[in-house]
């Protein structure tokens, strides 16, 4: 995947200190901003030209106290590799040479007010989004007490009804049918598409958008995927867990995430068990593990009975 320097720009509400026209024509490839100091300094064996650069103000005063005959020969050096874009930060006004050698070469300059490190900070999260693998999922995605809870199951099957009774108990609906999730580090992060966000398509009454009905208290835009709670119809007969000891897990973009299977059948109050999954989760996240301690009680007991028979 490929960004353009302009969407880079807008993204991140850069001002333009220099347009060159040519801006589609260059593409930001890698996730990741260069610090150019070393290069100003006349250093070019290991550049990363291919990324974002990045001008703070140490730069700035480097560049500054060049004599105009060096100035010029370093930053021939410089824009002789393919670079994407520069970022000025600091609100800092942009050298005449600079400015020149950019114009000549077709190189968009853009300008920001925050710090160096604090922009620095900003447009690596946007970058490592904007780049990180992504899939589309068939299913739900849920806030529940801030767990980030997918339901997957077949159509039919009530993901959309049971994510409406969760939304009614104050919980918050993060995408209904198609969930679209990307992975950033070893996390997972779900949205909806933006065609269809804060919709829910319900059988018999059709399209609902929850935000207007519940209000903008009900939605959230994304979040994080911790729990994947799989339904499908009781199958007569199939093992299902009852204690909790049965660990499955679901693999989506090269990371496992913990999953339950849940049975419906009529009589069932599938939110409320949805709840206690995620309230159960966070509690095993934190080190409590319900059956675990059945089992230390058990061995307690026994070991109890064991002594008075003794």
């Amino acid at each position: 995947m490929n960004i353009s320097p302009k969407e880079f720009a807008d993204a991140l509400a850069l001002s333009v200190i220099c347009a060159t026209g040519r801006e589609n024509e260059r593409c930001i490839g890698v996730p990741d901003l260069c610090r150019p100091g070393l290069q100003f300094s006349g250093y070019f064996d290991v550049f990363a030209f291919e990324r974002p650069q990045l001008i703070g103000k140490t730069e700035m005063a480097y560049l500054n106290s060049l004599d105009p005959d060096v100035l010029v020969s370093r930053l021939d050096r410089y824009f002789s590799y393919d670079i994407p874009c520069i970022i000025i930060a600091r609100g800092m006004e942009c050298p005449p040479q600079l400015l020149a050698h950019a114009r000549h070469n077709g190189v968009p300059i853009y300008g920001t007010k925050e710090e160096t490190s604090a922009f620095a900070a900003m447009a690596m999260v946007y970058l490592s989004e904007a780049f990180a693998p992504r899939q589309t999922c068939h299913g739900v995605l849920m806030d529940i007490y801030g767990v980030g809870v997918m339901i997957t199951g077949e159509s039919g099957v009530g993901k959309s009804e049971c994510a409406l009774e969760l939304v009614r108990h104050g919980h918050q609906l993060v995408a209904d049918d198609v969930v679209d999730i990307y992975r950033v580090g070893n996390v997972l992060w779900g949205e909806a598409p933006e065609m269809v966000r804060d919709f829910m398509e319900l059988r018999g009454v059709g399209i609902v958008d929850i935000k207007e009905i519940f209000g903008i208290g009900a939605i959230v835009r994304r979040m994080r995927v911790d729990l994947v709670i799989h339904m499908e119809f009781w199958i007569a007969g199939k093992e299902y867990d009852r204690l909790g000891t049965m660990d499955k897990t679901m693999e989506v973009l090269g990371v496992s995430l913990p999953m339950m299977e849940l049975p419906v059948r009529p009589g069932r109050s599938l939110a409320t068990i949805v709840e206690i999954s995620a309230r159960n989760w966070r509690l095993r996240a934190e080190g409590y593990n319900a059956a675990d301690e059945l089992d230390r009680r058990l061995a307690l007991h026994y070991q109890r009975i064991s002594g008075k028979k003794t």
